[in-house]
């Protein structure tokens, strides 16, 4: 057991893809956890399937690394805006934070969010300014905007007075000094042990700790974790665990764990200081107080941040209902949705009134909410959704809605087409900034109703060239009606197989999203129409075939090639009247009635 002067509590923040869980790889190379024959993988931290595919870390996750004789417990943070409640709750367990900068990029959307709360609860960061080595950094301009940052965010003198280390993650040095020798990452070690202060708190006084994270074990069920305040807890020990509502219950130490390198490792007791993880209270939740049955002390709450953002998930009435999935009845879908309850609190699933085949799920955006969604998938569930809500607040009798800032960057050619669309979806220019390499930087603020549907849009603007971040801002009064897609859709008329001669009949209407011999029914949508009417077409039909045949009398078929969706590209697709249906193998998306029940209407 540590005592709390050789112990160093530390976060990692930062921007999307700034390169946090590549330093954390460095550090945890360097550090000697993993045997000299070990075989390690890059971004190790990432250990969700997930976070590897899509490149980016969804979960905060713990881990622990020795410095000399020093136990350094750091915790590695999402970086992207819909899971920064994951950050909001892990800031509380740390002294510091390694704010790292990417030192051609600059501070970026996310960056001043995790700074803001990172200053907010007084805690003194260590700029890392990381990927000094690529060919177009500029540590200096970036050192320069990092600061001015944190005078527009309000940093006090203390915290303005922040330790700077230049790095690589990728290459595995860092220094103090631009221009001193790039050998190995101990200059950061160093910085570590001398700039972040020893975590408060006394081992002889009674137990206290708070639960800041969650995490889910099937046997012993929700675990909570966070640094313990004050005292010492040992296997087997009572503790008194205080809800939000004052509401006292006992519960006894099952298993204490703490973190080495990649790895739990099972304590017999921990003591202040230490980030562990207490099984033997299955209900706890976000805030609770877990302290000595003798000294009842109610710590205050966690503030969580409301969802902003809700999706139905329904039962798949359609015609290709259980051919690819194996979970479609409802049971099993609210069975799953029970779990993910109990596991991630910061998803809010309620059920739908009026309803017995659905079931919302609210979270911070589309990217939070089709993270579970790819995740049933994978576990062979087959379930439709609906568009996304904004979930909407009434505060003193007005209306209000979820607002975020943009932050864009694209090339110059193209500033102009993105600030008429995101005017017309309701945005306001906060600033335009173009430098000497012609990429122009433009802030919005714009209702999260305006966002939804544009992403892919604003690709094809940009051809792809174009960066778009956001992050959530504030609720604001209501800003009216935002413009929906600009475009119908292409309607299947019957089922079958699609052929290449019809969709080549087809494809100078719009834009296909089947191939030929694609399995297709009765009111699935199978392309996007040029106009902004729907058109009922047929892509089943085959080429009548005669015994006559006159030389050249075949057509050469060309087909286009269809455009295929991801999950987050068929959520931002779809209209009120529509739904995406998921199976483990197929997206599609479809008519909310199919044409057959709207035929029975008429």
């Amino acid at each position: 057991m540590f005592s709390s002067e050789k112990i160093r509590n530390i976060a990692i923040i930062a921007h999307i893809d700034h390169g946090k869980t590549t330093m954390l790889d460095a550090l945890l190379r360097q550090s000697n956890v993993f045997r000299d024959n070990e075989k390690t993988e890059d971004r190790m931290m990432d250990s969700y399937d997930q976070e590897k595919e899509r490149g980016i870390t969804i979960f905060a996750k713990h881990t622990s690394v020795f410095f000399e004789d020093y136990k350094i417990n750091i915790i590695d943070t999402p970086g992207h805006a819909d899971f920064s409640a994951e950050v909001e709750r892990v800031l509380g367990m740390v002294n510091s934070v390694l704010l790292l900068v990417d030192a051609q990029e600059g501070p970026m959307p996310q960056t001043r969010f995790v700074l803001s709360l990172a200053l907010k609860m007084g805690l003194c960061p260590i700029v890392v300014l990381n990927k000094i080595d690529r060919p177009y950094a500029d540590p200096d301009k970036a050192l320069n905007l990092t600061f001015d940052l944190f005078v527009e965010l309000g940093a006090n003198d203390e915290q303005l007075d922040f330790s700077i280390c230049y790095a690589s993650g990728l290459s595995g040095f860092a220094t103090k000094e631009i221009k001193d020798p790039r050998v190995d990452m101990r200059p950061l070690f160093e910085m570590i042990i001398d700039k972040v202060p020893a975590p408060p708190g006394r081992p002889d006084m009674p137990f206290l700790m708070q639960a800041a994270t969650l995490s889910y074990d099937t046997y012993l069920g929700r675990q909570a974790c966070g640094r313990i305040l004050e005292g010492t807890i040992t296997k087997g020990q009572l503790f008194t665990r205080i809800d939000k509502d004052g509401k006292q219950t006992q519960h006894k130490a099952v298993k204490i764990e703490g973190h080495l390198g990649l790895k739990k490792v099972e304590m017999e007791s921990a003591a202040c200081g230490d980030i562990v993880s207490i099984s033997g209270a299955p209900d706890s939740m976000i805030g609770d107080t877990l302290c000595d049955p003798a000294h009842i002390v109610q710590l205050p709450p966690i503030n969580m941040a409301e969802p902003t953002m809700s999706v139905e998930i329904s039962v798949n009435n359609g015609p290709f209902v259980g051919k690819d999935g194996k979970h479609v009845t409802m049971n099993k879908i609210r069975e799953r949705l029970e779990h993910e309850r109990k596991a991630n609190i910061s998803l809010k699933i309620e059920e739908v009134a009026s309803r017995d085949d659905a079931i919302r799920v609210c979270g911070r955006g589309e990217l939070h909410l089709s993270v579970l969604i790819e995740a049933m998938r994978r576990e062979n569930f087959e379930f439709v959704i609906s568009r996304p809500k904004v979930i909407l607040k009434t505060v003193n009798g007005v209306v209000q809605e979820p607002v975020e800032r943009v932050h864009i960057e694209v090339p110059q050619e193209f500033s102009g087409g993105v600030i008429q669309e995101l005017s017309l979806r309701k945005g306001e220019m906060q600033s335009l900034d173009t430098n000497e390499h012609g990429i122009t930087t433009l802030i919005f603020h714009i209702p999260t109703r305006g966002l939804m549907g544009y992403r892919n849009e604003f690709l094809t603007l940009t051809r792809g060239l174009g960066i778009l971040t956001s992050n959530f801002l504030e609720y604001a009064p209501l800003k009216g009606d935002i413009p929906s897609r600009p475009k119908g859709t292409l309607i299947s008329n019957m089922a079958g197989k699609s052929t290449a001669y019809s969709c080549y009949g087809i494809q100078e209407r719009g834009t296909l999203f089947v191939n030929p011999g694609d399995e297709v029914y009765e009111g699935m949508i199978v392309g996007e129409h040029n106009r902004e009417n729907d058109l009922i077409v047929n892509v089943v039909k085959g080429k009548q075939l005669t015994n006559v045949r006159a030389s050249g009398s075949d057509e050469n078929i060309i087909l286009t090639p269809p455009r295929t969706f991801t999950l987050e590209q068929a959520i931002d697709f779809v209209e009120d009247d529509e739904l995406v249906e998921i199976t483990p193998h197929f997206i599609r998306l479809r008519k909310r009635f199919l044409l057959e029940h709207e035929r029975k209407k008429k």
